[in-house]
């Protein structure tokens, strides 16, 4: 992106929302916002009260369209649709490693970007073997690197143990809800969020650690009480989280649990033990990252073991 260009920035989910914010705030672009849903969160926490136009009004001010994707929302997609029909080029910031194509389709109809961005290598070959007739350009990732310089400066404890046993952060992904919407089935992919906590609780001592509790940090699109039925069946091992930034809560445990989220990357970055909770039924987790544990293989070894 140009600096001497005025940018759209479109966004509504959490995740491609990060990447965006840390872009803008980068490169100090001249921009408006056109943001709806968790991404209105995302960009006022960090940069105070924004000014949220409309696609129209955008689309008729700026040079180019900078967007992530969303599953909540198809408002991306019609960004890209109307970018494209106005002859305004349009770029994708991609947030993740999965579910590239579905990104950009709606209702059975595709509209792709003139451009597609990705944060690390492995995000950019499976981008180009997604999209060979689409430029896909490496732009080291925006918000890991911020999360290094916040990590550094936070300077995040490497063992928050207490008496009681290690401290584990789940990072909840809404994956009922996503899998609903585009599927019509919460349990498309073989499992939802409740099934990878439950498998957890169920099988936490394969982790062959001492573990004190358990924080569950909904995800942004979570509806409240969504978990606290875990809390209420725990005896206090269970607790709910989310109140705290997101580093803050990585910092203060020992390790960091999830699905597939990008959290757990961050919980990398952060130097802690990483665990994917996916249970059998479900694919393996999509993450690249090595380091990351997969606990349904460590349960089969315990029984192997047992």
């Amino acid at each position: 992106m140009s600096n001497s260009k005025r940018v759209a920035i479109v966004s509504h989910d959490a995740g491609g929302a990060e990447i965006l914010a840390s872009y803008v705030a980068r490169n100090q672009i001249a921009c408006c916002f056109v943001l709806a849903g968790p991404a209105i969160n995302v960009f006022q926490r960090r940069f105070g009260p924004v000014e949220i136009c409309t696609l129209d009004e955008a689309l008729s001010s700026c040079n180019e369209v900078l967007c992530g994707t969303s599953w909540q929302s198809d408002l991306e997609w019609r960004a890209i649709e109307q970018a494209k029909t106005a002859g305004t080029r349009v770029v994708t910031f991609l947030d993740h490693w999965v579910n590239y194509r579905e990104r950009f389709i709606r209702n059975g109809v595709q509209h792709l970007p003139d451009e597609i961005w990705v944060g690390d290598e492995d995000a950019e070959k499976l981008a180009r073997a997604h999209f060979p007739d689409i430029p896909v350009v490496l732009v080291p990732n925006p918000y890991s690197i911020d999360m290094q310089f916040e990590i550094a400066k936070l300077g995040v404890k490497q063992h928050a143990v207490d008496r009681k046993g290690k401290a584990i952060l789940f990072v909840s992904e809404n994956i009922s809800d996503h899998a609903r919407l585009r599927f019509g089935d919460e349990r498309h992919w073989g499992y939802t969020e409740i099934d990878a906590i439950a498998y957890l609780l169920k099988n936490i001592d394969a982790l062959e650690d001492r573990v004190g509790g358990l924080v569950i940090r909904p995800h942004p699109s979570d509806a409240p009480g969504k978990y606290e039925f875990f809390v209420d069946s725990s005896s206090g091992f269970v607790s709910i989280g989310g109140g705290e930034p997101l580093l803050n809560e990585i910092a203060a445990a020992d390790i960091i649990a999830g699905c597939q989220s990008m959290a757990m990357v961050i919980g990398l970055l952060a130097q802690k033990r990483v665990v994917s909770c996916i249970p059998p039924g479900g694919p393996d987790c999509c993450l690249p990252q090595k380091q990351i544990e997969q606990l349904k293989d460590k349960v089969l070894t315990s029984k192997k073991n047992g």
